[in-house]
């Protein structure tokens, strides 16, 4: 009898046997570990996704048990201790929050650093031309939906009533200039530990007739407007990311310019902002808990939450269904437009940092998971998530200027004042201006869109409306704001993939017939953009691990 030769099992490179104990017999004509393993296979198959998909699952479950839970026991009537109720999803905002300002320090210096400076402008560029394009794209669209479907001709005389009388008359007005101003200032701090928790802003404070009783408040500069309003630019709590982000790129450049003086602290930042990633791996499997209760909490505190729908169903409706048009086809289309792959599997990659966009309603929050997750599930490169994400998470700001364009057209149509081509532009422009300085905090779109109103002319009260609904709006704005972000990583690591290949093609063919036996001590590059490699005597790429052969 002649038996078959040993076949080699190529992903183990091991050697098997057909014949052996397990496999099927010589002669029997049939093959039983096929008809065994079928439906084994399949349930294997099954349990390998479910283990692999297993925190987007619980995220997502997560989310959805917290509606019910908070309409669940809102429709029971009984007292609730909300301060212990939400404490869980607060503690998950304090963890989060706790890791933003050494992750996107030691990200943006480390990333900025690892790119040479030609391509450190080039990625740059193209990372915010796609922001501005996809930011003006989202204005358009929350203008067009907003005068399609007329919002504000919906809302009830009753609601308007009741919302009113709890607005705050006479708000101090901010213009526009004020806040191109503030943005200028935040981005060149004048104290770097002042910035890890506080911002510039610049206020309006009506003082009355007691002019000369009134005191600023301490560290406040004051100029007077007029008899009885004064100009405050004061330090306001938040941290000031974007001059942060500013400081970061220019240190890592800097350090990127002392060469081999400059590796070991760049492999020092490095190294701390690894370590704050395996935080993240941690926090990820609190998520779930926290944002059940987050969710929950937020509708609990709501009085009436039907029939705030009813009344301001058709505001909610027009900028959640902005969104996801913004989030399910125009980003998808953009990215499939330039790359030619199918952008819903990348989506899918991200699914746990956007179901915790939606639970913690903070892109600043959800910065932490979406840099995991682009790298390990998108295959984006540590050195373009870590320089893109933070930039993004500051500057791109695609939800809320689409949701601040539908609420200026919403309270315009409310109070029946007409809106003619100039004042539509002046919406768009502004609100894709103003959502740059947006802060990535709950309800921060909310803040600039006064700027806004004041632009066209809008009442500024109204902006009590927009916050009755804002913790649900908000939400869907936050996950768009993210996914726009992860997008945008994911084009430009395209992008380097694209000009590494063009780049290396006829670099590899010299290197092949040109390179001698023992190279000489030199620089060179990966690709484009890349980290400085030193090559020993024997041709061994150093690392951080490893001294510099010079």
């Amino acid at each position: 009898m002649v038996v078959d030769p040993p076949k080699a099992d190529i992903k183990g490179l091991v050697t098997v046997n057909p014949t052996a104990s397990g496999g099927p017999e010589l002669g029997t004509g049939e093959d039983t570990s096929a008809t065994a393993s079928g439906c084994c296979g399949s349930w294997d198959q099954v349990r390998r996704c479910l283990r692999a998909n297993l925190l987007v699952l619980l995220t997502v479950v997560a989310v959805v048990t917290g509606v019910g839970l908070g309409l669940g026991v809102s429709a029971a009537g009984g007292t609730v201790n909300l301060a212990a109720f939400a404490f869980p999803g607060e503690l998950l905002l304090r963890l989060l929050k706790m890791i933003i300002l050494p992750l996107v320090v030691c990200s943006l210096i480390g990333g900025a650093a690892s790119l040479d400076p030609s391509a450190l402008g080039r990625v740059g560029a193209w990372a915010l031309l796609f922001f501005l394009v996809t930011t003006i794209l989202a204005s358009a669209l929350g203008v067009g939906l907003a005068l399609v479907l007329q919002p504000g001709t919906a809302v009830s005389t009753a609601v308007n009533s009741s919302v009113d009388a709890t607005g705050v008359p006479n708000a101090p007005t901010k213009e526009v200039l004020d806040s191109f101003l503030d943005l200028l200032r935040n981005i060149f701090p004048s104290s770097l530990v002042s910035a890890t928790f506080r911002s510039y802003a610049t206020s309006y404070e009506h003082i009355g007739i007691n002019a000369t009783a009134w005191k600023p408040p301490v560290g406040c500069a004051q100029r007077n407007i007029n008899a009885t309003t004064v100009q405050l630019g004061c330090e306001v709590e938040g941290m000031n990311i974007l001059g942060l982000v500013v400081f970061a790129i220019i240190f890592g450049v800097a350090l990127r310019k002392l060469g081999p003086d400059g590796e070991l602290l760049i492999c020092f930042f490095n190294s701390f902002n690894d370590a704050t990633m395996v935080l993240v791996s941690w926090i990820m499997w609190y998520a779930p808990v926290g944002i059940l209760f987050l969710v929950a909490s937020q509708i609990l505190e709501m009085e009436d939450v039907g029939q705030l729908f009813i009344d301001l169903g058709k505001y909610i409706l027009c900028c959640l269904l902005g969104h996801a048009i913004h989030g399910l086809l125009v980003l998808p289309l953009l990215y499939f437009v330039f790359t030619r792959k199918n952008p819903y599997p990348f989506l899918w990659g991200i699914m746990t940092p956007l179901a915790t966009a939606f639970g913690t309603s903070s892109s600043s929050a959800t910065l932490p998971l979406m840099m995991k997750c682009v790298e390990e599930n998108n295959g984006v490169a540590k050195h373009i998530s870590r320089f893109i994400l933070p930039i993004g998470a500051t500057v791109n700001m695609d939800g809320a200027a689409l949701f601040q364009c539908v609420a200026a057209v919403f309270i315009a149509q409310r109070n029946g004042l007409p809106l003619d081509f100039v004042k539509i532009i002046t919406i768009l422009v502004t609100a894709t201006a103003s959502s740059v300085g947006a802060a990535g905090i709950p309800a921060g779109g909310v803040l600039t869109l006064a700027i806004i109103l004041e632009a066209v002319s809008l009442p500024v009260k109204d902006i009590s409306l927009i916050l009755a609904v804002d913790w649900l709006v908000d939400r869907s704005c936050t996950v768009l704001n993210v996914e726009g972000d992860a997008f945008g990583a994911g084009l430009l690591q395209n992008y380097v993939d694209r000009t590494k290949l063009q780049n290396s093609e006829p670099e590899l063919i010299q290197v092949k017939s040109e390179v001698p036996l023992n190279p000489l001590p030199a620089t060179i590059e990966e690709g484009n953009p890349l980290l400085k490699q030193y090559r020993g005597p024997a041709g061994d790429a150093t690392s951080c691990e490893k001294e510099s052969v010079m």
